[in-house]
Parts: C-alpha cells; sequence; structure tokens
C-alpha cells in the first residue's frame, strides 16, 4: 500500500460524499432538480447582457423559457464570445469568465467554450459522484497511484490577442482548489510532462513514470488508443526504461525543461527493476499486479478500440466513460450504469420528429439530440451529439452515446465536420491553376494506422497530402490525435476516372434514391481506394 496515496485519495473520496449523496437523491426527482437548475440560472444571469435581451427576469416556468429562448449552436453564440474575448463582462453570464476553451468546431476549426466557476462547479457535482461511487465499489483503488492522460500541450496561435486566457495549463484545473491538489498528489504521470512536444520524447517520459509505479491501480484516458499507442512503443525501448529506472536517470535529461525535470522526481529504483524484469513488455497487464480498473471511452466510435484494449488487459475492469464534453458532462459511470449528470446542467432533448423534451419525458429505446443549457453561458446549446436511452436510474434516464450527430467524422475524438472540411478544401484548392473535376476526403486504414485520405480526380500541379495536414491542424482535435500518434498524415489518391460516378454508384447501394444523393467533400467510410480507379500518389 502506497500511505501517501492512500491519505490523498481518502480526502478526495470523502470531499466528494456531500454530493454523491445529492446525486443520489436527484436521480429519483429529476423534474424537480432540472427545474430548480433553470431557476438559478435565470435569476443568476438575468442582469447578464443576454439576460436582458431575453428578459430572463419576467420568464416564471420552462415554457417560457422554450418560447422566448431560443436553440442556439456556436454560430449563434460567437458574437457573444468576442465580446467577452475583447474583455467585456456580464455577457453570457453574470459570473466572470476566467478562460476560455478551445474545442472543435461545427462550423469552423475552432469554438472557444466560456468557462466560469460556476460551470466548474457544475463539472465537479458529476465528477464527484463518479469518483465516489468508483472508490466506493472498487475501494481497493484508492490505496495507490492512478495515472490520469496528459495531453501534450498545443502551440495556440491566435490573430487577435485575447483578454480572457485561452485554454488550461492542464485538465486538473477543471477541478479547481483543493481537489485539484489532492489529485495532483497521486499523479503517476506529473502534470508537467504536457511541456513536452516531441511525442517520442513524451510517450518515453510516460513509459518511465508509469513503470516506476509497482502499486498503480487506476487508469483513466480518453480514447483507448492513446493507452494502447503508448503500450505499442514499450518493447523498443524496454531495455532503456529498465536502465534508467534502476539508475535513476533519463536519456532524455540534458534537453528537458527544468519543471519537467523536477516533476519527474528521478530516483534509483533496482527493486522496482528486479519486478519488471520479471513480466513481459509484450503483455502489459504483467506490469502492474495492482492494476484494477482503466476508465475511457467506449461507445460509439471507440466501441473497438476499447474491445482490443481488453485484450491487452484480460483480467483488468475496462469502465466505459459517460458522455463528456468540454462543453459540459451529459452522463456519468455511476456503478453499472450511465445516467445523466442530472445535478450538472439543464438538459432538452429533440426526438427524430424534432420535438422538444425534458430528462423525465424520455422513452426507453429512443434516440435523441442533446441540448445543454450551462453556467458557462451556453443556453439551449445544440452539443450535435445523438444518445438513446437505455433505462432508468431511480427515475433519470441513463443514456448510450451514439455518435455526432450530421457528417462529422470522428475516430478518435477528432470530430472533423462535413463544414470545416469544406472550408479547407476551398482553401486548399484556391491556389491550383485548373479545378479537379472532383475531391473526397475520408478515413483510411492500412498497416501502419489510420489516416485521412484526399482523392482528387483531375490535374494538379502538387501533392495536397501535406497542406491538407497543416490546414487540418487548425481542429485543436484533430492536431491532438495527430501528435499522439492515433492518426497518421494524410495521404493523395489520383482519381484516374469517374469519381463522381463511383461515389453517386456507392450512395445507391447504400439504399439512396439518385434524387436524394448530395455532394460531399467528406465521407465516414473508408476504403474509397478499392472503389476509384487510380493509385496513391505515394504508396503508403
Amino acid at each position: 500500500m502506497n500511505l501517501s496515496a492512500a491519505i490523498a485519495n481518502s480526502l478526495w473520496t470523502a470531499s466528494n460524499v456531500p454530493a454523491l449523496i445529492q446525486f443520489r437523491r436527484a436521480l429519483n426527482r429529476p423534474a424537480e432538480t432540472q427545474l430548480q437548475l433553470l431557476r438559478d440560472y435565470l435569476a443568476l444571469n438575468a442582469d447578464s447582457a443576454y439576460g436582458k435581451t431575453h428578459d430572463f427576469g419576467s420568464i416564471r416556468n420552462y415554457d417560457e423559457f422554450a418560447r422566448r429562448v431560443p436553440l442556439t449552436d456556436y454560430g449563434d453564440i460567437e458574437p457573444w464570445i468576442e465580446r467577452i474575448r475583447r474583455g467585456e463582462s456580464d455577457v453570457l453570464t453574470s459570473d466572470t469568465v476566467t478562460h476560455l476553451i478551445p474545442t472543435s468546431g461545427s462550423t469552423g476549426a475552432r469554438k472557444l467554450i466560456p468557462f466560469t466557476t460556476g460551470l466548474q462547479c457544475e463539472f465537479n457535482r458529476a465528477i464527484s459522484p463518479w469518483i465516489a461511487s468508483l472508490y466506493s465499489r472498487h475501494p481497493s483503488v484508492a490505496l495507490g497511484t492512478a495515472y490520469w492522460s496528459i495531453s501534450p500541450a498545443l502551440q495556440i496561435q491566435d490573430a487577435e490577442p485575447s483578454a480572457v486566457p485561452i485554454g488550461f495549463e492542464d485538465d486538473l484545473s477543471y477541478l479547481g482548489g483543493a481537489k485539484k491538489r489532492l489529485v495532483n498528489s497521486v499523479m503517476a504521470v506529473p502534470s508537467e510532462l504536457r511541456q513536452v512536444s516531441d511525442m517520442e520524447q513524451f510517450r518515453y517520459l510516460t513509459l518511465l513514470c508509469l513503470l516506476r509505479q509497482h502499486d498503480l491501480r487506476l487508469i483513466s484516458i480518453w480514447h483507448p488508443s492513446f493507452l494502447s499507442l503508448l503500450l505499442d512503443a514499450l518493447p523498443n525501448c524496454w531495455e532503456s526504461l529498465l536502465k534508467d529506472i534502476e539508475q535513476g536517470t533519463c536519456r532524455y535529461a540534458d534537453g528537458l525543461p527544468k519543471t519537467v525535470l523536477a516533476g519527474l522526481n528521478l530516483r534509483p529504483m533496482p527493486k522496482r527493476v528486479r519486478q519488471l524484469k520479471q513480466s513481459d513488455p509484450t503483455k502489459p497487464e504483467t506490469l502492474w499486479a495492482f492494476l484494477k480498473i482503466i476508465s475511457c471511452w467506449g461507445e460509439g466510435n471507440a466501441e473497438l478500440a476499447a474491445a482490443a484494449l481488453q485484450d491487452r488487459f484480460p483480467n483488468t475492469l475496462i469502465q466505459r466513460k459517460g458522455l463528456i464534453a468540454t462543453e459540459a458532462i451529459v452522463t456519468i459511470p455511476f456503478y453499472e450504469t450511465r445516467p445523466l449528470a442530472v445535478c450538472s446542467h439543464f438538459f432538452e432533448f429533440i426526438d427524430s420528429e424534432g420535438r422538444i423534451h425534458l430528462a423525465q419525458e424520455l422513452r426507453k429505446n429512443e434516440m435523441y439530440e442533446v441540448l445543454v443549457t450551462t453556467g458557462g453561458g451556453l443556453w439551449r446549446y445544440r452539443l450535435n451529439d445523438e444518445v438513446q436511452v437505455t433505462g432508468t436510474t431511480g427515475q433519470t434516464p441513463t443514456l448510450e452515446f451514439l455518435g455526432r450527430k450530421g457528417n462529422v467524422s470522428d475516430h478518435f475524438g477528432e470530430k472533423l465536420s462535413e463544414v470545416f472540411v469544406a472550408q479547407v478544401i476551398q482553401e486548399l484548392l484556391a491556389g491550383l491553376s485548373t479545378r479537379p473535376k472532383f475531391v473526397l476526403i475520408a478515413p483510411d486504414g492500412y498497416q501502419s494506422g489510420c489516416c485521412y485520405t484526399i482523392y482528387v480526380e483531375g490535374e494538379v500541379e502538387h501533392e495536397l497530402a501535406t497542406p491538407l495536414d497543416n490546414m487540418l491542424k487548425r481542429n485543436p482535435h484533430y492536431a491532438w490525435c495527430r501528435k499522439l500518434g492515433q492518426l497518421q498524415p494524410p495521404r493523395h489518391f489520383i482519381i484516374s476516372a469517374g469519381g463522381n460516378e463511383t461515389f453517386i454508384s456507392n450512395e445507391v447501394m447504400q439504399g439512396k434514391r439518385i434524387g436524394e444523393i448530395k455532394p460531399r467533400v467528406l465521407s465516414l467510410q473508408s476504403g474509397w481506394s478499392q472503389r476509384f480507379a487510380g493509385h496513391y500518389l505515394f504508396n503508403p
């Protein structure tokens, strides 16, 4: 047992108990809980610019709220966020916006989501019952360290300055205060590692930290492939890692920032090396004898990757995370279910016929699009996520994430939308002397991994894969996936003839009538290289 980790985990768990009690109570009265959240939002933000525009002060019930406040997407609130970015206060909320958090956009490369103290409290009201239920169900997890995945920092470039900071120093800022300090104290990998931008170094240092942890109990990541790729790199650097762990050194020490070196806390660990030498780097479950849980995405496009991870860790519980977005937390893992985060935000749901329902009105097996109102200033905001009702916990619906609404390609969390890709294609082709007859971008799998391929019919002066990659990286989630190696560099496929005809024929084979087929620049299907006549500009 790691005594210091056990103490910190116990304190963190204890701090989460009040939220757990509140959440359990709310599960049996979702209508009352949600209505009180709405009342609080309207009262607290009546004097904001958005509140005055929609006369929040005179709204007395949900029906009035639904009539007066329109459904929104990012395009609707972007002008308001620009006012926040320029330094104006009391715009979307009366709460101070502490940060603008970048995420992928449906109509552009990036969205900036306002983050407030109120929104931080809402995230904690979801995270706390999740963690408290996890540790109560698996108490041994609290006796050791945990790995909460860290992504290398992205360099955010903006044409205009912002009066409000863009992005967090690290993801633990979502917790804030004492909880952030407690979690930091049990982290197997220090948050300073996000300063390392070189992926080879980042993976090596992450493995170095993880292998040093004899008592690692919990791994929490986002997409399962993040951990799979990390483990794929292990056999090639196994001997070097063992040497560094034994001697308390690091092969990359000379080029690391001082803050990273300090965070690594290097020291000789010969006993741990003797344990590791009895393990097999190709069988990761042998590396951590006390590992109990891996928490990761496991729905939608992540389902197959989660199953592959389970094959690597056959005796470890793979806990599927709920639907967690930058904007809001929709569902949380709660014992064996994933109920709506009913205490965190105000939710509405759109059915297949466009009718809007409240949480208590949802029907089992039906599919809905999620609307959310948050303390960060999103009002009746379309998340563009589709869910299906699987049952109830208490009186609160449990939901399964099905995928992104509309034409959005999202295999590893890259969230490439049709609108954004169309903008990229327009810019990509602007410099060409002749316009191609047909262009399509689609995910593509091959032996070395997954990538996006641009299929082009017509004469082009130069290869398009490299500039395409640079343009797609304006989407921060695509950039993360590329940096982490979940996505390989794009490829360029030259269609010799009949691109549009092949595309239409494929759509007809999928059951669409010719009159219904719309031109697209983004396909969610892979395998187009077997359908189009032609060849890759450079063979993979």
